[in-house]
């Protein structure tokens, strides 16, 4: 009997409430995923081998000295890799950039603005779009890592996007899988 391999994304669970609904939107593109708890991500990681990981957002903070964390093995493997609300701030925390409490929690629909294109928006968004997304967080990135770039900013987050194409790590602050992100299914 052969066994098949195909792509496999893994989801690393930060204890978002919508998780379920990222792993939903990338099986609606014929895409296997499989959800894991932070806890247990690099053990998956070692046992997928996965073509891409996604993490998730979760309601704990990056500034807290025991909040979850994304294994290492995940940034230096090589796939791509998309950091989701609190996944882009675990991305900065873990890579050199700062993540702080803020006084301001940005919740609901918001506007970014696409300052320059990257490998995430090709063919989706371009630069100087102006696009609709749903932000739901309490925590902002005062300081990205080396390596990337600011891709998309909103009235009230400086990072709403960052990229570093080479080593193809992405994070958003807002929700791609709601619906409330009308181009977030194609991104």
């Amino acid at each position: 009997m052969t066994q098949q391999t195909h792509d496999q994304i893994l989801i690393i669970d930060f204890g978002s409430q919508v998780t379920q609904l990222i792993a939903r939107r990338v099986r609606e593109m014929g895409v296997y995923s499989e959800v894991v708890p932070f806890q247990k991500a690099a053990e998956a990681f070692a046992r997928m081998k996965p073509r891409a990981v996604i993490l998730s957002g979760g309601p704990a903070s990056p500034a807290e000295a025991n909040s979850p964390r994304a294994p290492q093995i995940v940034f230096e493997a090589g796939v791509p890799v998309l950091g989701i609300c609190y996944g882009e701030q675990a991305i900065c925390d873990r890579l050199g950039g700062k993540v702080e409490h803020s006084d301001h929690r940005e919740f609901g629909r918001a506007f970014v603005e696409v300052k320059d294109d990257c490998a995430l928006f090709a063919g989706v968004w371009n630069k100087g779009d102006r696009e609709q997304v749903w932000m739901s967080h309490g925590d902002r990135i005062s300081a990205i890592p080396q390596g990337f770039k600011v891709v998309a900013v909103s009235d009230s987050s400086p990072y709403a996007a960052i990229a570093d194409d080479a080593r193809r790590i992405y994070g958003v602050q807002f929700h791609l899988e709601v619906v409330h992100t009308p181009q977030g299914a194609k991104l």
